[in-house]
């Protein structure tokens, strides 16, 4: 393993506002998406709504597949792709302002920290990059591939440290300023999904069919819970509760303190692989048989099956009373969270892995085609 810092210590925390972007409170939320699936409890829940008509705003053309998922802060969108770069786009417009060439594919969604980019790529190089002009501030090669966004947490006054997954079987906790490695904390298998943090925990699903909860700050283990199966999926984190699927063919509920599996659900056999959306009282979760699912999060009872052309890897999210998600058959969907319904839907014509970012009643999502898509109010 190599730690190259190319600019030395090349930031400091820049006052509260920094402190409160890093905890990505509610109004900073409503104002961009700046990781995974919105915050980093990773429940996929936008504080923007959606127009009922989203028409297409911009599209940016990459060098290759865009498997990435975006993330918005700052005035932009920040999505990698398998040209090997990670692009930043102007949000409004849809014009680059600037690009990192990584050494290898980036499908990993970016997280953006602490005036940072962070990014890992296929080749198991995690790097950090200046928000601004997408200089990189340094880099961590690990012995695996990188393909799940990271998260954050803070600890005292210090610099918010960075967790990251790799298929090394290890979660790596960074300082985020100099990258100097702060802890690591080895599994039985690859870390294919994010980390989520609430509650002072970071939780996590490995291949090694264990949902691992730390404690975020110091790395030191909590509890392991007996999955079943190996989890691909990034788990979702409210009420002390996680909810993820696994390739057995099961979504779970697991109380993370209680260290049992609250309730399954089984439909057909097919794995899930995409994250979950979590609301009050729903679960929606996407799955390799072609449909999105949503089932009471209380029970795990189904309460509507949407279905697509395609296997669903892509996550949803929710915003107000809609569902955006993207789908394997070429569209992207909203459909209705209370009964499902399709509400609208846009044919890009190849497969949509990626998962939408909300914010300012617009949609970021990239697709197979190697673009990138912005759809919002029509003006």
């Amino acid at each position: 393993m190599q730690l190259e810092d190319s600019r030395g210590l090349v930031a400091v925390l820049r006052g509260s506002i920094i402190l409160i972007m890093c905890c990505w409170g509610a109004s900073v939320r409503a104002a961009g998406w700046p990781i995974f699936r919105g915050n980093p409890a990773l429940t996929g829940v936008a504080a923007s709504t959606l127009p009922d008509k989203p028409v297409l705003l911009w599209t940016f053309k990459t060098g290759g597949p865009v498997k990435s998922s975006a993330v918005i802060g700052e005035g932009k969108v920040f999505i990698g792709s398998n040209d090997g770069q990670v692009h930043a786009l102007e949000f409004d417009s849809g014009h680059e302002a600037w690009a990192f060439k990584a050494a290898s594919a980036v499908q990993a969604p970016p997280l953006l920290a602490n005036h940072s980019v962070f990014a890992g790529s296929t080749d198991g190089i995690f790097y950090a990059l200046d928000a601004t002009n997408g200089h990189q501030l340094w880099k961590y090669t690990t012995d695996g591939k990188i393909l799940a966004s990271a998260n954050s947490v803070l600890a005292g006054d210090g610099p918010p440290r960075i967790l990251v997954g790799s298929y090394d079987f290890k979660l790596y906790c960074f300082n985020a300023t100099n990258g100097v490695p702060l802890w690591t904390y080895e599994t039985g298998n690859y870390i294919n999904g994010s980390c989520a943090v609430a509650g002072g925990h970071a939780v996590f699903g490995g291949c090694d069919a264990l949902v691992h909860v730390l404690d975020a700050v110091t790395g030191t283990k909590v509890k392991e819970i007996d999955a079943g199966a190996y989890i691909a999926a990034s788990a979702a984190l409210a009420g002390n509760r996680a909810y993820f699927g696994h390739y057995d063919n099961e979504f779970l509920c697991v109380d993370i303190n209680a260290g049992n599996v609250v309730w399954r659900y089984r439909d057909l056999d097919f794995p899930y692989m995409a994250a979950a959306a979590v609301t009050d009282d729903r679960v929606l979760f996407g799955g390799q048989d072609k449909a999105l699912h949503c089932v009471d999060r209380a029970t795990g009872k189904s309460l509507w099956k949407f279905p697509t052309g395609g296997k669903v890897e892509s996550s949803p999210v929710v915003a107000g009373g809609k569902v955006v998600f993207g789908s394997d058959d070429g569209f992207v969907y909203m459909v209705s969270l209370q009964e499902g319904k399709q509400l609208w839907s846009y044919e890009i014509g190849q497969a949509v892995a990626s998962s939408p970012a909300v914010a300012d009643e617009k949609i970021v999502i990239g697709s197979d085609d190697g673009s990138v898509y912005c759809f919002g109010r029509k003006s």
